[in-house]
Protein backbone atom coordinates (compact mmCIF):
# COMPACT_ATOMS: atom_id res chain seq x y z
CA UNK A 1 0.00 0.00 0.00
CA UNK A 2 1.46 3.39 -1.07
CA UNK A 3 0.81 6.59 0.43
CA UNK A 4 -0.42 9.44 -1.60
CA UNK A 5 2.51 12.67 -1.64
CA UNK A 6 0.72 15.76 -0.36
CA UNK A 7 0.05 18.20 -3.24
CA UNK A 8 2.29 20.12 -5.32
CA UNK A 9 -0.83 22.63 -6.15
CA UNK A 10 -3.42 24.16 -5.20
CA UNK A 11 -6.98 23.70 -6.49
CA UNK A 12 -6.52 26.64 -9.11
CA UNK A 13 -3.46 25.11 -9.77
CA UNK A 14 -1.17 27.68 -8.16
CA UNK A 15 1.96 26.27 -6.28
CA UNK A 16 1.97 25.37 -2.45
CA UNK A 17 4.72 26.84 -1.13
CA UNK A 18 5.78 24.99 2.16
CA UNK A 19 7.38 27.39 5.17
CA UNK A 20 10.54 26.45 6.10
CA UNK A 21 11.36 26.68 9.98
CA UNK A 22 14.42 28.71 10.79
CA UNK A 23 16.19 28.47 14.28
CA UNK A 24 16.38 31.75 16.05
CA UNK A 25 19.71 32.04 17.50
CA UNK A 26 22.03 34.77 19.38
CA UNK A 27 24.81 36.43 17.72
CA UNK A 28 28.28 35.28 19.38
CA UNK A 29 29.67 38.57 19.77
CA UNK A 30 26.06 40.60 20.38
CA UNK A 31 25.70 42.65 23.46
CA UNK A 32 22.54 40.52 24.85
CA UNK A 33 22.61 37.04 25.35
CA UNK A 34 18.89 36.71 25.26
CA UNK A 35 16.18 36.16 22.17
CA UNK A 36 14.39 38.94 21.88
CA UNK A 37 10.68 36.91 20.52
CA UNK A 38 10.98 35.36 24.36
CA UNK A 39 10.85 38.33 26.48
CA UNK A 40 7.26 39.51 26.09
CA UNK A 41 5.72 39.42 29.59
CA UNK A 42 2.71 40.40 31.20
CA UNK A 43 2.60 43.11 34.15
CA UNK A 44 2.13 41.75 37.53
CA UNK A 45 0.66 44.30 38.64
CA UNK A 46 -1.69 45.84 35.68
CA UNK A 47 -1.91 43.21 32.99
CA UNK A 48 -0.73 44.42 30.33
CA UNK A 49 1.95 43.50 28.12
CA UNK A 50 5.84 44.43 29.11
CA UNK A 51 9.38 43.94 27.38
CA UNK A 52 11.86 43.05 29.10
CA UNK A 53 15.18 44.29 28.19
CA UNK A 54 18.71 44.14 30.03
CA UNK A 55 20.62 47.21 30.87
CA UNK A 56 24.19 47.83 30.16
CA UNK A 57 24.76 47.12 34.01
CA UNK A 58 22.99 43.39 33.09
CA UNK A 59 19.52 44.67 35.46
CA UNK A 60 16.40 44.29 33.74
CA UNK A 61 14.34 46.82 33.22
CA UNK A 62 10.30 46.58 32.12
CA UNK A 63 9.42 48.70 28.33
CA UNK A 64 6.51 49.61 26.82
CA UNK A 65 5.95 47.32 24.15
CA UNK A 66 5.62 50.39 21.77
CA UNK A 67 7.31 53.10 20.57
CA UNK A 68 6.35 56.93 21.25
CA UNK A 69 6.96 60.29 19.50
CA UNK A 70 10.14 61.73 21.34
CA UNK A 71 8.27 65.24 21.72
CA UNK A 72 5.71 63.11 23.90
CA UNK A 73 7.92 61.77 26.16
CA UNK A 74 9.85 63.79 28.68
CA UNK A 75 14.03 63.75 28.42
CA UNK A 76 13.88 61.59 31.99
CA UNK A 77 11.86 59.05 30.43
CA UNK A 78 13.76 58.13 27.12
CA UNK A 79 14.69 54.85 26.49
CA UNK A 80 16.56 53.36 22.93
CA UNK A 81 17.41 49.95 22.61
CA UNK A 82 20.39 48.71 20.54
CA UNK A 83 22.13 45.54 19.84
CA UNK A 84 19.32 43.86 22.43
CA UNK A 85 20.61 46.18 25.16
CA UNK A 86 18.39 49.02 26.56
CA UNK A 87 20.27 52.20 27.60
CA UNK A 88 18.00 55.62 29.68
CA UNK A 89 18.23 58.09 27.08
CA UNK A 90 17.53 58.99 23.78
CA UNK A 91 19.58 58.37 20.33
CA UNK A 92 18.83 61.33 18.88
CA UNK A 93 15.67 59.63 16.62
CA UNK A 94 12.30 60.88 16.77
CA UNK A 95 11.03 57.50 18.59
CA UNK A 96 11.96 56.25 21.79
CA UNK A 97 11.07 53.76 24.40
CA UNK A 98 9.23 53.97 27.57
CA UNK A 99 9.39 52.35 30.59
CA UNK A 100 6.34 50.57 31.46
CA UNK A 101 6.64 52.31 35.34
CA UNK A 102 5.93 55.25 34.24
CA UNK A 103 2.74 54.42 32.51
CA UNK A 104 1.30 51.37 34.93
CA UNK A 105 -2.06 51.98 35.91
CA UNK A 106 -2.06 50.27 38.91
CA UNK A 107 1.12 53.24 40.73
CA UNK A 108 -0.33 55.98 42.58
CA UNK A 109 2.26 57.66 40.82
CA UNK A 110 0.80 60.47 37.91
CA UNK A 111 2.69 60.65 34.20
CA UNK A 112 4.05 64.11 34.05
CA UNK A 113 2.85 64.91 30.58
CA UNK A 114 -0.94 65.05 29.34
CA UNK A 115 0.07 62.68 26.40
CA UNK A 116 1.33 59.92 28.60
CA UNK A 117 -1.91 60.52 30.73
CA UNK A 118 -3.82 59.36 28.11
CA UNK A 119 -1.43 56.31 27.57
CA UNK A 120 -1.96 55.58 31.08
CA UNK A 121 -5.85 55.74 30.81
CA UNK A 122 -5.57 53.62 28.18
CA UNK A 123 -3.90 51.28 29.59
CA UNK A 124 -6.05 51.33 32.58
CA UNK A 125 -9.39 50.64 30.77
CA UNK A 126 -7.71 47.61 29.35
CA UNK A 127 -6.56 46.03 32.77
CA UNK A 128 -9.95 46.87 34.01
CA UNK A 129 -11.26 44.57 30.97
CA UNK A 130 -8.76 42.17 31.56
CA UNK A 131 -10.18 41.44 35.27
CA UNK A 132 -13.48 41.70 34.67
CA UNK A 133 -13.46 38.95 31.88
CA UNK A 134 -10.72 36.85 34.51
CA UNK A 135 -8.42 36.60 32.49
CA UNK A 136 -6.04 38.57 34.98
CA UNK A 137 -5.80 38.71 38.74
CA UNK A 138 -3.62 41.26 40.36
CA UNK A 139 -0.73 40.37 42.65
CA UNK A 140 -1.12 40.71 45.80
CA UNK A 141 2.85 42.48 45.51
CA UNK A 142 5.16 44.31 43.24
CA UNK A 143 8.13 43.20 42.15
CA UNK A 144 9.83 46.69 42.39
CA UNK A 145 8.31 47.32 45.73
CA UNK A 146 9.81 45.75 49.33
CA UNK A 147 7.33 42.84 49.98
CA UNK A 148 5.62 42.67 53.45
CA UNK A 149 8.06 39.96 55.67
CA UNK A 150 5.99 37.20 56.20
CA UNK A 151 4.93 35.57 59.84
CA UNK A 152 7.12 32.33 58.41
CA UNK A 153 10.77 32.81 58.19
CA UNK A 154 11.16 31.88 54.18
CA UNK A 155 12.54 34.80 52.21
CA UNK A 156 10.19 35.62 48.95
CA UNK A 157 13.54 37.16 47.79
CA UNK A 158 16.63 35.49 49.04
CA UNK A 159 19.86 36.54 49.04
CA UNK A 160 22.61 33.92 47.40
CA UNK A 161 26.10 34.25 47.36
CA UNK A 162 27.55 32.38 44.29
CA UNK A 163 30.76 32.64 42.73
CA UNK A 164 32.21 34.88 45.36
CA UNK A 165 29.31 37.64 44.74
CA UNK A 166 25.74 38.37 46.08
CA UNK A 167 22.61 38.21 44.28
CA UNK A 168 18.87 38.99 45.01
CA UNK A 169 16.48 36.33 43.72
CA UNK A 170 13.28 37.10 42.39
CA UNK A 171 11.93 33.95 43.71
CA UNK A 172 12.01 31.66 46.70
CA UNK A 173 15.55 29.06 46.10
CA UNK A 174 13.11 26.46 45.64
CA UNK A 175 11.01 28.01 43.15
CA UNK A 176 13.77 29.05 40.99
CA UNK A 177 12.73 27.83 37.55
CA UNK A 178 15.25 26.95 34.93
CA UNK A 179 15.13 29.78 31.65
CA UNK A 180 16.71 27.02 28.93
CA UNK A 181 14.78 26.27 25.68
CA UNK A 182 13.66 22.77 25.39
CA UNK A 183 13.48 20.98 21.65
CA UNK A 184 10.07 22.13 21.21
CA UNK A 185 11.01 25.81 21.90
CA UNK A 186 9.09 26.09 25.30
CA UNK A 187 10.77 26.97 28.42
CA UNK A 188 12.26 24.45 30.69
CA UNK A 189 9.61 23.88 33.72
CA UNK A 190 12.37 21.43 35.85
CA UNK A 191 13.81 23.58 38.77
CA UNK A 192 17.29 24.46 40.16
CA UNK A 193 17.10 22.51 42.90
CA UNK A 194 16.68 19.35 42.58
CA UNK A 195 17.13 16.54 45.13
CA UNK A 196 19.89 14.66 43.26
CA UNK A 197 22.44 17.71 42.66
CA UNK A 198 24.09 19.15 45.60
CA UNK A 199 22.30 22.02 47.34
CA UNK A 200 23.36 25.28 49.11
CA UNK A 201 23.34 25.97 52.94
CA UNK A 202 21.99 28.53 54.66
CA UNK A 203 24.07 31.13 56.82
CA UNK A 204 24.34 33.71 58.68
CA UNK A 205 26.63 35.90 57.12
CA UNK A 206 27.97 39.98 57.71
CA UNK A 207 25.99 42.58 56.36
CA UNK A 208 28.54 45.61 56.44
CA UNK A 209 28.23 48.17 53.78
CA UNK A 210 31.15 48.75 52.04
CA UNK A 211 33.35 51.86 52.48
CA UNK A 212 31.87 55.04 51.36
CA UNK A 213 28.35 54.01 51.93
CA UNK A 214 25.73 54.19 54.46
CA UNK A 215 25.79 52.08 57.76
CA UNK A 216 23.17 49.28 57.46
CA UNK A 217 20.66 48.63 60.45
CA UNK A 218 22.05 45.45 61.16
CA UNK A 219 25.19 43.45 61.01
CA UNK A 220 24.54 39.90 59.97
CA UNK A 221 21.96 38.64 57.11
CA UNK A 222 20.57 35.19 55.80
CA UNK A 223 22.01 34.09 52.48
CA UNK A 224 22.22 31.08 50.76
CA UNK A 225 25.61 30.14 50.48
CA UNK A 226 26.34 28.09 46.95
CA UNK A 227 30.30 29.18 47.36
CA UNK A 228 30.69 25.46 48.54
CA UNK A 229 29.58 23.96 45.55
CA UNK A 230 31.70 22.63 42.99
CA UNK A 231 32.75 25.34 40.32
CA UNK A 232 30.34 23.89 37.67
CA UNK A 233 27.64 23.79 39.92
CA UNK A 234 28.01 27.58 41.09
CA UNK A 235 27.84 28.50 37.16
CA UNK A 236 24.93 26.11 36.53
CA UNK A 237 23.14 28.34 39.34
CA UNK A 238 24.30 31.57 37.63
CA UNK A 239 23.22 30.60 34.23
CA UNK A 240 19.94 29.38 36.15
CA UNK A 241 19.50 25.84 33.92
CA UNK A 242 18.72 22.88 35.71
CA UNK A 243 21.44 19.84 35.66
CA UNK A 244 20.17 18.35 32.42
CA UNK A 245 20.54 21.53 30.41
CA UNK A 246 23.64 22.60 32.08
CA UNK A 247 25.59 19.50 30.13
CA UNK A 248 23.75 19.54 27.46
CA UNK A 249 24.17 21.87 24.58
CA UNK A 250 20.93 23.82 23.62
CA UNK A 251 19.60 26.96 21.98
CA UNK A 252 19.43 30.49 23.35
CA UNK A 253 17.46 30.98 26.78
CA UNK A 254 13.76 32.06 26.92
CA UNK A 255 13.72 34.41 30.16
CA UNK A 256 15.80 36.26 31.61
CA UNK A 257 17.80 35.17 34.58
CA UNK A 258 15.97 35.80 38.35
CA UNK A 259 19.58 36.89 39.73
CA UNK A 260 19.89 40.38 40.32
CA UNK A 261 23.65 41.82 42.07
CA UNK A 262 22.48 42.57 45.40
CA UNK A 263 22.88 46.02 46.68
CA UNK A 264 22.61 46.46 50.51
CA UNK A 265 21.36 49.65 50.46
CA UNK A 266 18.73 49.50 48.00
CA UNK A 267 17.55 46.03 48.69
CA UNK A 268 17.43 46.60 52.58
CA UNK A 269 14.33 45.75 52.80
CA UNK A 270 15.39 41.88 51.81
CA UNK A 271 17.24 41.57 54.67
CA UNK A 272 16.54 38.94 57.06
CA UNK A 273 18.26 38.88 60.30
CA UNK A 274 17.36 34.98 61.07
CA UNK A 275 17.45 31.91 59.31
CA UNK A 276 14.58 30.39 57.11
CA UNK A 277 12.76 27.28 58.88
CA UNK A 278 14.29 24.04 58.31
CA UNK A 279 12.95 22.16 55.18
CA UNK A 280 13.66 18.61 54.81
CA UNK A 281 14.40 17.10 50.82
CA UNK A 282 12.58 14.39 50.39
CA UNK A 283 14.48 10.79 50.02
CA UNK A 284 14.02 8.27 47.57
CA UNK A 285 11.09 6.57 49.42
CA UNK A 286 9.48 10.25 49.55
CA UNK A 287 10.17 11.07 46.25
CA UNK A 288 7.81 7.37 45.03
CA UNK A 289 5.32 8.20 47.14
CA UNK A 290 4.93 11.88 45.82
CA UNK A 291 5.17 10.51 42.64
CA UNK A 292 2.34 7.75 43.20
CA UNK A 293 0.00 10.41 44.45
CA UNK A 294 -2.86 10.98 41.62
Amino acid sequence: MRSTPPPSRHWDGSPITHRVRRSLQVTPNGASRLLRCGQGDQCRECGNRIEWYHRSDRRPVRLHPHELPTAQVPVACRWHVSSGVAHPAGDGSNWCRLPHAAVCPARDTPPPLPELAGLRRSLAVRSRRLIDTGAFTPAPASLDSPPSRPAVCRPSRPIVQLLYVRYLAARPVDEIQCVAQTRRRHRCTSPLLTPDAPAGTWRLMSATAADGQLALPTDVMAAYDLSRLPYAEQLRWRAQHCPQHATTPTAADLALTDFELFDPIRHHAHIHTRLPAPTRRPGPAGRARQAARP
